[in-house]
């Protein structure tokens, strides 16, 4: 698959390792930076979502979505899980459940510039799962250095999901993440607590990125 992603906040949380540890399969190694896991709630845009060797079908490869993640590793590789990724396109969503094996969800999604603020607003249907807020970055883009918390948090080059047991692993390429410092006011968040998630009561550690053109290969067996 090709794609890009667009306006795309990371809003992270530290979370302690034994309450994400009942959340996540047991195949996979919940990574930590300085003894705490974190938690990601992920709103962004995408654009010219498509298999590599076909062109975008107009209607059906724009749309926002949102994710809820954190880090893992499997045989040494480190990557990323996700407990949830809502989608405003619904063939998306059923195509991402089919081949990727991936927690899609159906919502009802919008996603607006406004003179640089970025408002977002994700509500999943038939299920309690809403997100409301509007962010925007403060600062130029400045590519994180290996051994910061900002470059262990994005620099992440795989997916993790598990099918009947077993570790399947997608492989994703970018550029290094174009990162900027944000500031965000989140109305409503409820993404990480209907995966089972308690966010603590503190302010978010909080980046945006304009644009990154994104590949994604198929899954495959995880060693």
């Amino acid at each position: 698959m090709a794609q890009s992603w667009h306006d795309l906040l990371f809003a992270h949380w530290p979370v302690a390792l034994e309450t994400l540890r009942p959340l996540v399969p047991p195949q996979l190694e919940l990574q930590t930076f300085d003894k705490q896991c974190w938690v990601g709630v992920v709103p962004f845009r995408m654009s010219g979502v498509r298999a590599r060797w076909l062109p975008a079908i107009a209607g059906t490869s724009c749309f926002p979505e949102l994710n809820v993640r954190t880090y893992v590793e499997c045989g040494g590789k480190p990557g990323v899980y996700f407990f949830s990724l809502d989608a405003a396109n619904g063939l998306a969503v059923r195509a991402a459940r089919r081949f990727f094996h991936l927690p899609y969800f159906h919502a009802e999604m919008r996603s607006k510039d406004q003179a640089g603020e970025i408002g977002y607003s994700c509500r999943r249907r038939n299920a309690q799962a809403e997100f409301r807020g509007c962010y925007r970055p403060l600062a130029p883009v400045d590519v994180r250095m290996s051994g910061t918390l900002e470059h262990w948090l994005t620099e992440r080059y795989c997916l993790y999901t598990t099918v009947n047991g077993k570790v399947y692993r997608g492989d994703i390429h970018h550029a290094p993440w174009p990162l900027q410092e944000a500031s965000a006011e989140i109305e409503v968040n409820t993404m990480a607590a209907a995966a089972g998630i308690d966010l603590p009561d503190t302010g978010p550690l909080l980046h945006f990125a304009k644009r990154l053109d994104v590949l994604i290969w198929p899954l495959r067996r995880a060693k």
